[in-house]
Parts: structure tokens; C-alpha cells; sequence
């Protein structure tokens, strides 16, 4: 009951925000708090990240992170969604519309958001007006970041602080999975199951399309007439393009209209090493040792070869 006020509580506050500083709330609606409030865990057990429950599409992404990182330090998790900026979506309004960019990155247990006064001046200047928030209070270690503007943020970059196994417990020297996903455009379900206009509506019946008329709402209100004369109407959502006209001989299912996605969802993951200081000075010491060892070497048969050239001359 707690968590759901405090939802209800942060949606409002999102909408007053985006009212006052003039987003657009019907073009996006890929936000984090839809599976945030269905979801506990983002991530499956077979290892599916919940905004492709939404978004069908599969579109690739890419993910940089460095190799090891040593505790206490901070460092860029960076997920690139490329896609075509001249590319536009349907808003829910029926009207064109930028595409919007999101992201999600699943850290190892013990790994957060770095603090403000933990991030770079750098960092800041490129992570200009990109709010990144853990995903709840339980899991801290997992950052979402949209929808933002997909022309100017087509790579998320999401400022991480390791943690320190001397102060954690739980936390060892290890190689740790990390997971991340992105996206670009709405997504083709809605949270409650409904379907949202960036689809391809299909025919509910057989039949002849004896008429197509525009609503109000800009909408396209076709009915079909099947073969018995059973006459059906369907809306097909505004701005979407129709395949069809009137006396069109339709199928069952068969597409009514231009499929308009042009966005999708995809997931990579990668390794990150939380690397112990002590190992490097370890390592870099039996390098010096190994070096010194084959200079003195070298050195040594040097010598040797001069006390052979002395021998031989006398």
C-alpha cells in the first residue's frame, strides 16, 4: 500500500514537472515508472529485461565499460542507441513526433550511481539535463535514465562509483555480469495490456470494406461486411496510414494500415573486473622482477663473452 502511494505520489510529481518545463507527456510513454511498478526486478530469470515486454521490436545497442576498476573509483557506463534521426514516430496524439531514448543498466550488487560531488566536471557538462535514478530502494545498483530527447542523447552515459570490499562485506574481488538495455521510440503495449497506435491493425472479420469514415478524433472508423452480411466497425487509431479503401476485399487479421514503428528495444551485457590494488602492485613487481631478471642476464653474458674474447687473444 506504501509503495503504491508513493508511486501515485511520483507520477503526480512528474507530470507537474513536465507541465512546468513543457515536455510532452503523450509522445513518451516509455516511462521507467511503468515497469517499475509492475516489475521488482527489471531482469528475468531467463534473463529478459521487462521494457521488451513493451517495446516488440528489436533493435541493437552497444555497451562500453572499462575491463577492471579499482574500489572507491568512479567510472562511465556507456550505452549507445543508434538509430536514424530523420526517422519519426506516431505520438499518442496521432501526430509526428522526435523519437525519445531511454536506458537501463544493471550493476553488480554493491555498485551505484555516483554521488554529485563524486562526478567529473566532464561528466556533468555531457549528462547535461539527463536525470538518472536507481530503479527503487532495493535495488540501488540498478539505473534508469529517459525518455529523453533521442537526436542529442544517443548516448547514455551513466557515472558509477565501485564499491569497496574493506567496508562491504558482501562485496568480493571478482568478475562481475553487467547488463544494459536501450531504447528508442514508444513502445507497442501499454502497462495494462491494451495496444498503443505504434501498431498494424488487422481486419476483426472477412469480409468487403463498405466504408470508411474519419471521426472527430482524426481516427479511421472502417466497417466490414462479411459474407452473410454481418456488419462490423473498428477504429483505426489517427495518423496512421491505411492500406486499405472502400470495396477492398479484406482477411481475417489482414494489416488495415502501414506498420509506423520505427523504434525497438534491445540488451547487451558485458564483464567488469572490481580489481584489488594489492594484486597490481603484486603483478607490476614480479614484472620488474622478471625484467631485472633478464637484464642482469644479458649483463651476465656479456661479461662472459668479453672473459672468452680476453682467453681466446691470449
Amino acid at each position: 500500500m506504501a509503495t503504491n502511494k508513493f508511486f501515485k505520489s511520483f507520477l503526480l510529481t512528474l507530470t507537474i514537472a513536465i507541465s512546468v518545463f513543457g515536455f510532452s507527456i503523450e509522445n513518451s510513454l516509455a516511462y521507467p515508472v511503468f515497469a517499475q511498478q509492475g516489475y521488482s526486478n527489471p531482469r528475468a530469470a531467463n534473463g529478459k529485461l521487462a521494457c521488451a515486454n513493451c517495446h516488440l521490436n528489436q533493435k541493437a545497442i552497444e555497451i562500453e565499460a572499462p575491463q577492471a576498476v579499482l574500489p572507491n573509483t568512479v567510472f562511465e557506463v556507456e550505452v549507445k542507441v543508434p538509430y536514424d534521426t530523420s526517422r519519426q514516430q506516431i505520438g499518442a496524439n496521432g501526430k509526428s513526433a522526435d523519437l525519445n531514448v531511454g536506458g537501463i543498466v544493471i550493476l553488480p550488487n554493491g555498485f551505484k550511481l555516483a554521488a554529485k560531488n563524486q562526478i567529473s566536471q566532464e561528466i556533468k557538462q555531457k549528462n547535461k539535463g539527463v536525470f538518472i535514478s536507481p530503479y527503487s530502494t532495493e535495488f540501488d545498483n540498478i539505473l534508469v535514465v529517459g525518455p529523453i530527447a533521442g537526436k542529442t542523447h544517443q548516448e547514455l552515459i551513466f557515472p558509477v562509483v565501485a564499491p569497496d570490499p574493506a567496508k562491504d562485506s558482501n562485496v568480493k574481488y571478482l568478475t562481475y555480469p553487467l547488463y544494459a538495455g536501450g531504447n528508442r521510440g514508444r513502445g507497442q503495449v501499454y502497462p495494462t495490456g491494451e495496444k498503443s497506435n505504434i501498431n498494424s491493425f488487422g481486419a476483426v472479420q472477412a469480409g468487403q470494406i463498405s466504408e470508411i469514415i474519419t471521426t472527430e478524433k482524426n481516427e479511421s472508423d472502417i466497417t466490414i461486411v462479411s459474407s452473410d452480411g454481418t456488419k462490423t466497425s473498428q477504429i483505426v487509431p489517427a495518423g496512421l496510414k491505411l492500406t486499405v479503401k472502400v470495396g477492398d476485399v479484406v482477411k481475417t487479421d489482414q494489416s488495415l494500415n502501414i506498420d509506423p514503428n520505427v523504434g525497438g528495444f534491445g540488451q547487451e551485457e558485458t564483464e567488469i573486473v572490481l580489481q584489488k590494488p594489492e594484486r597490481i602492485i603484486g603483478y607490476l613487481a614480479f614484472c620488474f622482477s622478471v625484467l631485472l631478471t633478464q637484464v642482469l642476464l644479458i649483463l651476465k653474458k656479456k661479461q662472459f663473452e668479453k672473459v672468452q674474447a680476453a682467453e681466446l687473444n691470449f
